[in-house]
């Protein structure tokens, strides 16, 4: 019988308010609101192109890491679309606006994605899959850490690099 400790519990109560935070996001991206095309229009509105598939994809991969995290699943793998995901928010949305997110600014995204990585390289904690299975001990530490704050941040740049065009009118979606 493995020992449950401080760290366990606290890298558990991470993953859940993260996760279940995250799922929430990808909920309301998916059928909140204005749903998909609600999302689609905001997307093409920071500049993010094709629009719709930008919504269904941040939508679908925000339940999926969301979930991942609750249930401490691939959490590197989780923490890192996470991270990707806050800083593509981050220069999209929130940069000009400043540090503090009561002026919509980058403070909120900015801190949610540096959980995710200190999350990644303390590693999921013996509540979760990835201790059940074995994973945990192999993918935390820097390995970890590696995996989400680099595999985030690689990602976004490739995807701002790829889609994002600030300032073009967009004509459909």
């Amino acid at each position: 019988m493995t020992t449950v400790n401080t760290v366990d519990t606290a890298a558990l109560l991470v993953r859940l308010v993260v996760g279940a935070t995250m799922g929430a996001h990808g909920y309301n991206h998916l059928w909140g609101g204005g749903g998909v095309d609600g999302t689609a229009r905001w997307f093409s509105s920071l500049g993010m192109r094709p629009a719709r598939l930008h919504a269904i994809l941040s939508g679908a991969g925000e339940l999926a890491a969301g979930a991942a995290l609750v249930l401490g699943l691939f959490t590197p793998l989780a923490a890192a679309f996470v991270v990707g995901t806050m800083a593509v928010a981050g220069i999209t949305a929130h940069r000009a606006n400043g540090f503090f997110v009561f002026k919509d600014g980058y403070e909120y995204v900015l801190m949610i994605a540096v959980i995710c990585a200190a999350l990644a390289l303390v590693g999921p904690g013996r509540i979760s899959l990835d201790h059940a299975i074995g994973w945990d001990d192999v993918l935390s530490g820097g390995t970890g850490l590696a995996i989400a704050a680099g595999g985030g941040l690689l990602g976004a740049v490739v995807l701002l690099g790829a889609t994002w065009r600030p300032g073009r009118v967009q004509t459909g979606q």
